[in-house]
């Protein structure tokens, strides 16, 4: 599915999320997250794994609506909420 995240457009699919987080050490979580797997990782972590752009370039928010997208549920940081799905 295409996703925009930062401005630069990205054709992305959920086995392909998987692939590229599959063996990277989830970060500390300190806000939105998403569960990948067994493991639950920062959205930011993730956007910066999938896009190669550095975390400030994108927003949470952007990254947490793609990866909503293609069928990941985004949690938000604790006491904003339930779960995006």
């Amino acid at each position: 599915m295409r996703c925009t995240i930062a401005g630069q457009s990205f054709h992305l699919q959920m086995n392909e999320v998987e692939r590229a987080m599959s063996g990277v050490k989830p970060d500390p979580i300190t806000g939105e997250s998403v569960r990948i797997g067994r493991r639950t990782y920062p959205v930011k972590q993730v956007g910066s794994v999938i896009t190669g752009q550095a975390p400030k370039d994108f927003s949470a928010a952007e990254v947490s609506r793609a990866l909503t997208k293609i069928g990941f549920t985004c949690i938000p940081a604790a006491g904003q909420g339930e779960p995006t799905l």
